[in-house]
């Protein structure tokens, strides 16, 4: 009786584990399609003594924006479990959302700049072809004419064996790129020294005129009784130990014969070398012969001839040629004319 009683528990035990398998899938999916729509679902069934990891499922949404990016991870895990039975049965509900990314344009940001006002002159255009002129070194004032001076060479104590009246004036330049200086000689005793030889027999006579910073020679020459200016030499002390000099020994000037004296009263310029010229005014010079300390018989230079006696030579002339023309063709006329009559 006691097996007959185990096996009759034993088929009640089968009937009821073939009867949950046949109600089980039903239970399910009834579950399962009150679920919604856009959602996934899975139902797993493993022994009771294997539970599965559930994976979370990821709902990732990306809003992208010109500003600033922001990124929201929303994660959801559902798990549902059946319930227990002899046979357990683990049932897990993953559903995943599908990923939305929203992109927002924003409107165009104006940003302000900074402005900022100023004034510019408008630039200056040169032609190509233009030509730049240099500006002209200022003028310098003119230098006023010289005093005139007297100045005497004695042989003795009493006997003038030289006499000089002139104003001088030297104009030079240092270089050949130099500007032109000018400067007067002061004739004043107390300022110029004034020295020199006698010339006679062949010898020559000198002049030499010597202030604070000119230093003047002039050395004259006796040849076929007549004198000349042969030499000219000049110093200048520029200052700062710096000393122009300039001369000429090969000179034909002043020019007069023995006994009378050279005289030029008007302006006379002359060029001693390319760097040296000398102004004169009121000149007279006689180097030799002198007699009773005073100038012999004045030769005058050519600026101081007077010709104005030369203009009615002049007219004088031109009418007598003028008249003797009118007469030489008036005569040559009437000769023609009886030339003529004589033919007919």
């Amino acid at each position: 009786m006691a097996v007959r009683g185990c096996v009759t528990l034993l088929f009640f035990l089968l009937s009821g584990i073939v009867h949950a398998d046949e109600l089980l899938p039903a239970t399910v999916e009834s579950s399962t399609s009150t679920l919604p729509l856009d959602m996934q679902t899975t139902i797993a069934t493993t022994p009771a003594s294997v539970t599965p990891e559930v994976p979370a499922p990821t709902n990732s949404t990306t809003n992208s924006t010109t500003g600033p990016t922001t990124t929201t991870h929303n994660s959801t895990a559902n798990s549902t479990t059946g319930p227990a039975t002899t046979t357990q049965t683990s049932t897990t509900n993953s559903t995943t959302e599908s990923s939305t990314t929203n992109s927002t344009t924003w409107p165009p940001t104006t940003i302000p700049h900074n402005t900022t006002n100023s004034t510019t002159e408008a630039p200056t255009t040169t032609h190509p072809n233009a030509t730049t002129v240099p500006t002209p070194p200022p003028t310098p004032p003119p230098v006023p004419n010289p005093t005139v001076g007297n100045y005497s060479i004695k042989s003795d104590n009493t006997s003038v064996c030289l006499l000089a009246k002139m104003g001088l004036q030297f104009s030079f330049k240092i270089s050949g790129n130099a500007s032109i200086q000018t400067l007067n000689l002061d004739p004043n005793p107390n300022v110029t020294e004034v020295s020199g030889t006698c010339g006679g027999g062949g010898n020559d006579s000198s002049l030499v005129l010597k202030s604070k910073e000119i230093t003047v020679h002039f050395v004259f020459t006796n040849v076929s009784q007549k004198f000349r200016l042969h030499s000219l030499m000049f110093s200048v002390d520029l200052g700062n130990g710096s000393i122009f000099r300039d001369s000429n020994n090969n000179l034909s000037l002043w020019e007069a014969s023995l006994g009378s004296s050279y005289m030029c009263r008007k302006e006379q310029s002359y060029n001693i070398t390319d760097k040296l010229a000398v102004n004169t005014f009121e000149l007279q010079v006689q180097p030799f012969a002198v007699k009773k300390n005073a100038f012999g018989t004045a030769e005058e230079c050519f600026l101081d001839s007077d010709l104005s006696f030369l203009v009615p030579i002049a007219v004088g002339v031109a009418l007598s040629f003028l008249i003797i023309l009118v007469l030489i063709s008036y005569l040559i006329g009437r000769r023609k004319s009886r030339t003529g009559y004589q033919s007919v």
